[in-house]
Order: C-alpha cells, then sequence, then structure tokens
C-alpha cells in the first residue's frame, strides 16, 4: 500500500475563485474605525486574498497590525487586498503557493517574519470545497485535495509559526455551520470542518498554559467567491442563505469583527471557544 502523502494539487475546476468577477462584489471593507487593538503586532492570514480572509485582512491592519496574506493563485484578489491593507497605513506581504505543501508554509513564515521580524497571529483560514449529491461521486482525489487543504494546511503553518509564537499570541481557525449541522452535498468538506473544530479544541489544551491562545469561528452561509467557485448550482445560488433565520447571506465584514474578537487581548479569557457569525442558527456547540 502507498504510504506516500497526497501531492498538493494546485488548480481543479474553477477554484479558488475570483472575488472580482462576482457580482454583487462581496462587502469587506471594516464598518467602524479602528481602535488600535492590535497596534504594534503582525498577523498571517492564509486565504486572505478573498472573502473572509480579505475582510479580516483589512479589519486586521485598521486595527494596527501588519499583514501577510497567503493565497493560491488569485493574483488581481491579492493585489487588491493588498492595497486595502495599505490604504489602513500597514505593510501587507502576498504570498501565493499551495497551504497543503508543508514545504511552501515553511516557507511563507519564514518570509513573514522576515518581513515583519514576528508573528503574533495566524489566521488559518483557507478553504475548499466541491459538492456532490452522493457520496460514491466524491473522487479518492477529490477527498484528499479537500483534507489536503483544509485540515493538513491547518497543521502545516501551525508547526511551521510555533517556533515564533510567544505568550500573548493567538491562533485563530476557522470552521462552520456544517461542522455542526453537516451538510448533505458537503460531506467531505464538512467532515474537514469537523476536524478543524476538535483541532482547535486540542491544541488549545496544548498551547493555553503557554499563554497562546487557540480559538475559532464557524461562519454560516457568507457571500464569498467559496461558494459559486466551488460548484454550487445556480438554485442553489440563487437561495444562498435564506434558509438562515435572518433569511440572507451574511457578509465577510460582518464575519472579520469575530476574528478580530478572538485575536485581540478583548478575548483574553477565551481558548478553546468557537464563536458563531451564522444568520441566527442555533448550533449549541
Amino acid at each position: 500500500m502507498d504510504s506516500q502523502p497526497p501531492q498538493p494539487m494546485i488548480h481543479e475546476d474553477a477554484l479558488p475563485g475570483s472575488e472580482a468577477s462576482l457580482d454583487p462584489r462581496p462587502e469587506y471593507m471594516p464598518r467602524y474605525p479602528g481602535s488600535g487593538r492590535l497596534a504594534g503586532k503582525a498577523a498571517i492570514v492564509t486565504g486572505g486574498d478573498s472573502g473572509i480572509g480579505r475582510a479580516v485582512a483589512v479589519l486586521y491592519a485598521r486595527e494596527g497590525a501588519d499583514v501577510a496574506i497567503v493565497y493560491l493563485s488569485e493574483h488581481e484578489d491579492a493585489e487588491e487586498t493588498k492595497r486595502a491593507v495599505e490604504a489602513e497605513g500597514r505593510r501587507c506581504v502576498t504570498i501565493a503557493g499551495d497551504v497543503g505543501d508543508k514545504d511552501f508554509c515553511q516557507k511563507a513564515i519564514d518570509q513573514t517574519v522576515e518581513a515583519f521580524g514576528r508573528i503574533d497571529i495566524l489566521v488559518n483560514n483557507a478553504g475548499e470545497q466541491h459538492p456532490d449529491q452522493d457520496i460514491v461521486d466524491i473522487t479518492e482525489e477529490q477527498l484528499r485535495r479537500t483534507f489536503q487543504t483544509n485540515i493538513f494546511g491547518m497543521f502545516f503553518m501551525t508547526q511551521a509559526a510555533r517556533p515564533h509564537l510567544k505568550a500573548g499570541a493567538a491562533i485563530v481557525n476557522c470552521t462552520s455551520v456544517t461542522s455542526y449541522q453537516g451538510e448533505k452535498e458537503l460531506i467531505d468538506y464538512s467532515s474537514t470542518k469537523g476536524a478543524i473544530t476538535a483541532f482547535t479544541r486540542a491544541l488549545s489544551e496544548q498551547l493555553v498554559g503557554e499563554g497562546i491562545r487557540v480559538n475559532a469561528v464557524a461562519p454560516g452561509p457568507i457571500w464569498t467567491p467559496l461558494n459559486p467557485c466551488g460548484g454550487a448550482s445556480e438554485e442553489k445560488l440563487a437561495h444562498f442563505g435564506e434558509g438562515t433565520p435572518m433569511g440572507r447571506p451574511g457578509q465577510p465584514n460582518e464575519v472579520a469583527p469575530s476574528f478580530l474578537f478572538l485575536a485581540c487581548e478583548d478575548s483574553s479569557y477565551m481558548s478553546g471557544q468557537v464563536l458563531h457569525p451564522n444568520g441566527g442558527t442555533v448550533v449549541n456547540g
């Protein structure tokens, strides 16, 4: 039996998807003035070129952090995010590559430390999904790819960043409402999100004694490139988010404040926890 780890697979279908091509455009700019809650900090955000990652990067910059954004291949989106971060008066480094590649993750961390001299916040946000109506349609390649990006990438990024994280540092992982509710057309994706929730809790137990907090955010349906470019049907997109109690999808800038809260001292007594910006869905998790 082949025991070699799956090799990174750079592109499939329309992934990762361009935010610049979405209509309407997602809302990512912060909704309020900054208050210096991340002043002097340095953050690295995977999947930071678009969607939730972009909103987080720009909000962190508004609150005083320099930001490195890691992304796969959407250079136009990455440049827009960089411009937005720099417009907030902070430095931004863009790093292209596959988080499913352990060597790349090490290089991304090294490049961030070289640019900023430190890492205070690691946001593990990069992810992908591939809808299938029947579990038998999920190929081995797709299964390996989804797990490699969504959970292996978090391990690799965290392992590379760990030597640079000191007391007061924060790790914020992006899980999903599908970790708690499941999603019948996203079985492999939902499974990775469940793994991320468990990863968050276990890693918190390991690091909390050293003053490093680990938490997660579990968004509901958010209007980002992940859904239209991840294979969702036109019918599903037409009613995207309508099943939430609020009756609509969320915007990235409605999720980013959860990532800010968990990264700053406002949440100093929280670790191993998950926040749920999901339009009012109660998941008891």
